[in-house]
């Protein structure tokens, strides 16, 4: 939780109640379904809710905005996210069951007004959103072709009037995103100095 305040200081209570909360929450769930390594267990805020802010930390979501988190598993990047935007409309879905029930029972013990979920495959998703959110699910061409049809006809974004994909990923994709002209990259170590980000990046994609 220290780590969350070192780089979030000015956390209303609210949202330093229920960033608190999370760990004994997906520590209980953890021991009945698996949805995070138990290896990584103890390093919850480091490699999963840290992380999933680094999108907060880097790309402010306009209030207002109904965002997709695709493959969320046991609520990532969502969960975090909606702690942080609860002005912002977050549906997390997933194709396993399981790890929507995780997700869903997280956020209902955390109160959070502003998530919905959904299992269902991603490319079956209906065009109602702003922005997609997603730690590396696959390659960023397949993830592509998966999302492309959810997004609204209009839409907003904090550098132009347009939609777009926020894709955490990690390692070299130098290859899986040399056909986007438009792609932009943010390696998360310019925001977060610990040695887990760096080699980790936040893309976006508009999605004009």
């Amino acid at each position: 939780m220290e780590l969350i305040l070192k780089y979030f200081p000015d956390l209303n209570a609210k949202q330093i109640d229920a960033f608190h909360k999370m760990y004994s929450l997906y520590l209980e769930w953890n021991s009945k379904i698996n949805v995070i390594s138990r290896k990584d267990i103890e390093a919850l805020y480091l490699k999963h809710v840290l992380h999933s802010l680094s999108i907060a930390k880097i790309f402010p979501i306009p209030p207002g905005s109904d965002v997709v988190d695709v493959g969320t598993g046991g609520g990532f990047p969502g969960i975090p996210l909606a702690v942080f935007f609860p002005d912002v409309n977050f549906h997390l879905v997933d194709s396993i069951r399981k790890k929507i029930l995780v997700a869903e029972s997280v956020a209902e013990a955390l109160h959070l007004e502003n998530v919905s979920s959904q299992v269902s495959r991603s490319e079956k998703l209906n065009p109602e959103f702003d922005y997609v959110v997603s730690r590396a699910v696959t390659s960023f061409p397949a993830f592509f072709n998966l999302v492309k049809n959810c997004f609204k006809k209009t839409g907003k974004n904090i550098q132009s009037e347009t939609k777009g994909i926020i894709y955490l990923k990690g390692g070299d994709f130098t290859d899986e995103i040399a056909g986007y002209d438009k792609m932009n990259v943010f390696p998360i170590k310019d925001v977060f100095e610990e040695e887990f980000f760096e080699t980790k990046s936040l893309l976006f994609l508009p999605f004009v």
